[in-house]
């Protein structure tokens, strides 16, 4: 690289006019505000004008759309610049909103009758420990919405969900307040509304999960074989011959016995004179 020696103003007031000792050839450096900040020992604002000339975002743009909760790296891909130009402008507003985070932690929660005495950290703690839930690995974050006012965020992972829970914050006194903008974050401020899920067997992987048979599922039972096989025919047995016709017998009805009364028996008048007992029935 050559060296270059300043001779002085070109004529028309914008350039300056530097010349190469050796070859002695003249060349023309315009005086803009890059030379100046160069000049100055300004690497900030060097920086920043290389953002204005490479791209059409300004840094005030980029620490808006910063603060509004994008990253650094969406903001660099929107500009067309490198991540490390727009860090430059998004390091300060990055503090702001970890500041206000942490801000947003120490309000009180809006109740139907006010504010709660706890503060927002405290009953998402709660909540968190009655989940089962490590609330040392959720992180808090913030921007400032199209209103004018922070939003609060809290992201956490439970088993492979990742979770999200909104509050909007407004700075005051003793902390300020903060209001639930999603089922997610309402749920984190009513710890007595949390049901403990149900515990559900693991199935063995080895084996099939059984599956209720119905009647297009069921096998057709094989149809057992008929095997027709001749049936004997039974003898025809010869009828008795027929006894020749004798004249029929009337029986005659047998006298009827006639029963005898249950009288005493008197003796008679001569067995009585004689003492003899008669035969008679």
């Amino acid at each position: 690289m050559r060296a270059l020696r300043v001779v002085g103003l070109h004529e028309d007031g914008k350039s300056i006019v530097c010349e190469d000792p050796a070859s002695r050839t003249r060349f023309l450096l315009p005086a803009d505000e890059r030379l100046r900040a160069a000049a100055r020992g300004d690497i900030t604002r060097l920086g920043q004008i290389e953002i204005e000339l490479e791209s059409q975002m300004r840094p005030r743009e980029i620490q808006a759309r910063i603060r509004a909760g994008e990253s650094v790296e969406q903001v660099a891909s929107s500009a067309g610049v490198t991540v490390q130009r727009v860090e430059r402008f998004a390091y300060p507003v990055l503090l702001e909103r970890s500041r206000t985070a942490e801000l947003a932690q120490r309000a009180h929660p809006v109740r139907e009758d006010g504010p709660d005495v706890q503060t927002l950290g405290e009953v998402v703690a709660h909540s968190f420990g009655q989940r089962g839930h490590d609330y040392s690995q959720a992180t808090w974050d913030s921007w400032r919405g199209d209103d004018g006012k922070w939003v609060v965020v809290l992201s956490w992972k439970a088993g492979r969900s990742d979770n999200r829970a909104h509050w909007s914050f407004a700075p005051g006194a003793h902390g300020g307040t903060v209001q639930a903008l999603d089922e997610n974050a309402e749920v984190l401020l009513n710890p007595n509304a949390y049901r403990a899920p149900r515990t559900v067997r693991a199935l063995d992987p080895g084996k099939e999960a059984a599956v209720q048979p119905t009647l297009d599922s069921v096998p057709d039972e094989p149809v057992a074989k008929v095997i027709d096989a001749p049936i004997a025919e039974p003898e025809e047995e010869a009828e008795p011959p027929l006894p020749a016709d004798e004249p029929e017998e009337v029986a005659e009805p047998a006298p009827r016995a006639k029963g005898k009364k249950n009288h005493p028996i008197v003796p008679s008048w001569e067995d009585v004179l004689l003492g003899v007992r008669s035969q008679r029935g």
